[in-house]
């Protein structure tokens, strides 16, 4: 294959919103809520060979409104071009609803009447953009309606002629033929001569046809395997991939053997199963990372096969595919790994190598998230503590601000509370921001979160984008009765951040009156990775270079993929903000600051007293934090 083509693959077919039930062994009538996921075949297999390393491409159609949208964006962030996903202003969106009931039982309802993705026609196809890519992927749905298969069949004459190579996914489902009632999505096999006439028809221009057992013996027309794979070869040299369920999965280049037991497969993975739909999806993306590589069989198998026993262990679909560095760590232990879902290795690796890819090089953060020292300052300023909440309003205007004559060029971050900053958070949101917010009970020592124990249900309502902030005054010499109870929290925090997929920046202060000593924080770092409590951010006061270099030293060795420190500003003098900057100058751990009463202090004052206006406030705020952005600047002068 070409290596100089700008797309390893584009996918050509379904793109979907999935909602999965997340109350296990119910039907779908007593089902209480559900989780929304990117579904549909063909972009499954789109996000799933991107996310393992791919460059992949998707051509389909979404409706013009909010699930179009996510469709789009959660392609993207995976790394897909999403450059040919047509808009429809006509049509909706395609919804997948689907229950986990047990084992063997998936009810499933596809809600596809005259959905955008089967609106996709002619005139989407372009030659160039076709003979752009390596290969080009169709799933079987594709070929379902008259409209869908002259656009299909448009793109495999381009690719033909360009010398795409031509994937198909026969990915039957008798639903979407009409073969079923509307209701019934999870019957996956009905015998029909129609339909196999129709796959038929298109199998001539294949290089690569994958499908189960009942997918192959529709493309063949025959419910034995071997006279349906027969069949198949007699239409087309392409490459059949059968996939043989927890056995695995076999590669027929040439003949076709003449009993099933003749087929060696390649073996399978065995897992405890929680979901089986979209492991094929995973299975097929495995694959193609290594076939479009020119991996031999028995490698793009074991991706393959590595990836559908993930999945089906999992409850989403394409959420849950492997990255290529998750994968490879499977790969290497999954005789020890029954149950992947559970692997504390394996599910750190999926975290933290699948989270959003921005990477904050540098964060500018201007903290507001103090509740009690605003209360505080609103009452000795003889101020209603209900104006508050219009202050942080007013704070984020002043981030901006400062931020656009700083130019910060995207890389501004706010520390913002749910207490008086609800209002505020509302204001930041989708914004691309950096956003941190508390859920420690300010002071508290033993540490206590806001809201009771329930820390797993109120982050439910957060936004993702929402960095989950606890602030612990933690010192390895402390009492071990107070040590353990702190330590139960952070773990209780950090596995509710894990379950939600919330980001969590642990700040770690040592108490006031407590010996601090250069190894002090590194102590107290490498105790809570003891713990199994794997941060993606830290914060953390400023340090000497030694201590520094030891905390760099920690992060690199115990958990490489943290995002990085941000340094803590405790109403520190500028002054000594500045030389805290300059000590932690050169080590790359260290992202920037999030500083607050330094910078807000006195114009909040000010405020509160009625002594200046809005403007003036955003104003004074903005030069505060505009000063703090040139010192961190400049602090390898």
């Amino acid at each position: 294959m070409s290596k100089q083509r700008a797309l390893d693959i584009i996918c050509l077919g379904r793109a979907a919103v999935d909602l999965y039930g997340e109350q296990i062994g119910s039907p779908l009538q007593d089902v209480a809520s559900f989780a929304k996921y990117l579904g549909g075949s063909s972009a499954n297999i789109a996000f799933g060979t991107a996310r393992l390393g791919l460059k992949s491409a998707m051509l389909t159609r979404v409706g013009n409104e909010q699930m179009g949208t996510f469709v789009r964006e959660e392609l993207s962030r995976a790394g897909v071009d999403t450059s040919r996903i047509v808009t429809d202003y006509e049509r909706l969106t395609a919804l997948v609803i689907l229950g986990i009931k047990d084992q063997d039982t998936f009810p499933l309802i596809f809600y596809r009447k005259d959905c955008a993705d089967m609106a996709l026609c002619e005139a989407d196809i372009d030659a160039d953009y076709i003979a752009s890519s390596q290969a080009l992927l169709i799933t079987g749905t594709h070929f379902s309606t008259t409209e869908t298969y002259a656009a299909s069949t448009k793109a495999i004459a381009y690719a033909k002629a360009a010398g795409t190579k031509v994937i198909v996914d026969i990915d039957y489902r008798p639903v979407l033929w009409g073969l079923t009632s509307l209701g019934d999505g999870e019957t996956r096999f009905i015998s029909n001569d129609s339909v196999s006439a129709h796959l038929q028809s298109i199998l001539a221009d294949c290089d690569l046809i994958v499908g189960t057992e009942e997918e192959i013996h529709i493309a063949g027309g025959s419910t034995d395997t071997i006279t349906a794979l027969n069949k198949i070869r007699s239409l087309t040299t392409a490459s059949i991939v059968l996939k043989l369920g927890p056995l695995g999965c076999t590669v027929i280049d040439d003949e076709i053997p003449k009993h099933m037991q003749d087929i060696v497969p390649f073996s399978g993975v065995n897992v405890a199963v929680l979901n089986v739909l979209g492991a094929g999806d995973a299975f097929l993306s495995g694959f193609l990372r290594g076939w479009l590589t020119g991996k031999d069989h028995r490698t793009s198998a074991m991706y393959a096969n590595a990836c559908g026993a993930i999945v089906v262990s999992r409850h989403a679909c394409a959420p849950a595919i492997p990255s290529a560095e998750e994968l490879d760590y499977y790969i290497a232990n999954a005789a020890t790994i029954p149950r992947p879902d559970l692997d504390e290795e394996l599910n750190y690796l999926h975290r933290v190598t699948t989270r959003p890819p921005k990477q904050w090089h540098e964060i500018y953060g201007l903290a507001f998230d103090h509740r009690k020292q605003f209360f505080e300052m609103a009452n000795d300023c003889n101020a209603d503590p209900s104006r508050i909440k219009k202050l942080k309003q007013l704070l984020v205007k002043a981030a901006e601000q400062g931020a656009h004559q700083a130019g910060l060029e995207g890389n501004i971050g706010v520390l913002i509370d749910d207490t008086y900053g609800q209002d505020a958070l509302n204001d930041v949101t989708g914004k691309g921001w950096w956003i941190g917010r508390p859920v420690e009970l300010p002071a508290s020592r033993p540490l206590e979160l806001e809201g009771g124990r329930s820390i797993g249900d109120r982050l439910r309502s957060w936004p993702l984008e929402h960095v989950v902030k606890c602030l612990v005054y933690y010192h390895p010499d402390d009492a071990q009765k107070l040590l353990l109870q702190q330590e139960r929290q952070i773990q209780e925090l950090y596995r509710a951040c894990c379950h939600s997929g919330h980001e969590l920046l642990l700040e770690i202060i040592p108490p006031q009156g407590s010996i601090v000593a250069d190894d002090t924080l590194g102590r107290a770092l490498s105790r809570i990775y003891n713990l199994g409590v794997r941060p993606d951010w830290w914060k953390l006061p400023g340090m000497s270079r030694n201590s520094w270099q030891q905390i760099s030293d920690i992060i690199e060795t115990r958990a490489p993929h943290c995002r990085g420190v941000v340094m803590l500003g405790l109403d520190a003098p500028v002054e000594d903000l500045q030389e805290s900057f300059k000590q932690s100058s050169g080590f790359a751990i260290c992202k920037g600051f999030t500083v607050g009463r330094t910078i807000f202090t006195e114009p909040s004052k000010q405020w509160l007293s009625n002594m200046i206006d809005d403007r003036q406030f955003i104003s004074a705020v903005a030069d505060n934090y505009i000063e703090l952005i040139g010192l961190w600047r400049n602090r390898h002068a």
